[in-house]
């Protein structure tokens, strides 16, 4: 009886420091002499656990807004083939040099590796970030970081190369509860 009672207890503490989002939150952005090019996606699920720093982001590509419709279109159905790929993913860990305890305020840099798959293509990636705990019951991380078009075989048609960036700015906040 103890020893399940010791297993619940672990799965309790475990589950405690689970951060969920569905709400996340990816913007990318493109700029070149010619145009600049924005999207944001408000439907990014996102997990983090801040007892092993496992994370994970998935969302699907048609969820991207532009300004204009046909930018939209040109990207889901010439740049991203999403049809064929539908999401983007990332599953990794942060790095921070201190513990961090979710429902206490402070402010923490990380440093976050894994696997990012966009296009079909999976590549390893590091950049750094944020989380930003409230006290209350939120924490807000925030990242920024670039990604070359190439490294994910998106090829840009030469009539528009001009018009969009070989590298393109990703902009990352996520608001985690606990699950």
């Amino acid at each position: 009886m103890l020893v399940l009672l010791l297993a619940i207890s672990v799965q309790a503490a475990q589950a405690q420091n689970r951060w969920f989002t569905k709400e996340g939150y990816v913007r990318f952005y493109s700029h070149t002499p010619m145009e600049d090019i924005e999207a944001k996606n408000y439907q990014v699920n996102s997990l983090v656990d801040f007892s092993t720093g496992d994370m994970a982001f998935s969302m699907l590509m048609k969820s991207f807004q532009f300004e204009k419709a046909l930018m939209e279109e040109h990207f889901n159905e010439k740049y991203v083939e999403s049809a064929k790929f539908p999401k983007a993913t990332f599953e990794g860990k942060y790095v921070s040099g201190n513990p961090i305890d979710p429902r206490k305020a402070g402010e923490h840099k990380v440093t976050v590796q894994g696997k990012m798959t966009i296009h079909g293509v999976t590549r390893d990636v590091q950049t750094t970030g944020t989380f930003k705990a409230d006290g209350s019951g939120t924490v807000v991380g925030t990242a920024v970081f670039t990604v070359k078009l190439a490294d994910y075989d998106i090829k840009v048609p030469g009539v528009v190369k001009d018009n969009i960036a070989e590298s393109i700015e990703i902009s990352v906040k996520t608001e985690y509860k606990p699950m």
